[in-house]
């Protein structure tokens, strides 16, 4: 069986090249929440390919960096290379060892949900200095803003059978809010509070077969038999390639935020 929170690792380079990055406003935010000088290390838990790591190393921020999947990890180590103050441990969060270490801010690009809540919260306080920021984000498509949306879920509906309209990235899902429960997630998480949200939107432009590639990206179709993965992403570049091309997507990244006490 594969498990889906390591697929991605299927198609790393793929990953790396057709997933969205982060806006700056965000990383601004991010540094500003952590009030970071660049003097401490960030924690960041499921680094992937190392999209976020790279943006808070660029602004002089020394990352240490959690991936579960070597093939990700991989990809992110050669991303980071050129930056001294980063290392990427390949370890699940909930088994990996702080050794001490405390951080003014824990950073999730992407992961924070396959982060088994019992343990992840509890950790997060864990190894959180006093006054340091739990800080998830997560990139969704603002379907009900797309322009692409129609053509999509006629796809969906005559190719996407098997994928469920609750995933990311399928365009009948207009809850790109993400984590609609995040105030009772912190609630009950001893030692969190302030829990906060916030949004940032931007566009995206993506050729059919860029969007393709990103799609391809998502663990829902990688667990499609390739077969009808196949089929449905060929019918998605023809739907794109009838409207012409690029098409805008427009993104919202969604921050969720609570400070250790």
């Amino acid at each position: 069986m594969r498990e889906r929170r390591l697929v991605f690792g299927e198609v790393a380079e793929s990953y790396d090249r057709y997933r969205p990055s982060y806006p700056r406003a965000l990383i601004d935010d991010l540094i500003a929440l952590g009030e970071l000088d660049g003097s401490q290390p960030v924690l960041e838990v499921g680094a992937g390919t190392g999209k976020a790591t790279v943006l808070l190393a660029q602004r002089g921020i020394p990352v240490v960096a959690i991936e579960p999947n070597a093939e990700m990890a991989a990809v992110a180590r050669r991303n980071v290379s050129g930056f001294e103050d980063v290392t990427i441990e390949e370890a699940d969060f909930e088994v990996w060892q702080p050794r001490g270490r405390r951080f003014p801010l824990l950073v999730s690009g992407q992961a924070w949900h396959w982060v088994t809540p019992a343990i992840g919260y509890a950790k997060a306080h864990e190894v959180l200095a006093d006054g340091g920021v739990l800080a998830p984000f997560w990139n969704r498509v603002a379907w009900e803003q797309a322009d692409i949306r129609d053509a999509l879920l006629e796809v969906y509906a005559r190719h996407g059978s098997g994928l469920s309209v609750d995933g990311p990235m399928h365009p009948g899902n207009t809850d790109s809010d993400v984590s609609a429960d995040w105030d009772s997630a912190v609630a009950a998480a001893a030692g969190l509070q302030g829990a906060e949200v916030r949004h940032y939107d931007w566009p995206a432009r993506y050729s059919a077969a860029q969007y393709v590639g990103l799609l391809s990206t998502a663990s829902e179709v990688r667990l499609l038999d390739e077969d009808r993965r196949e089929s449905f992403l060929a019918a998605v570049a023809e739907a794109i390639e009838a409207r012409g091309e690029p098409v805008s997507i427009p993104m919202r990244t969604r921050l969720c935020v609570a400070r250790r006490v």
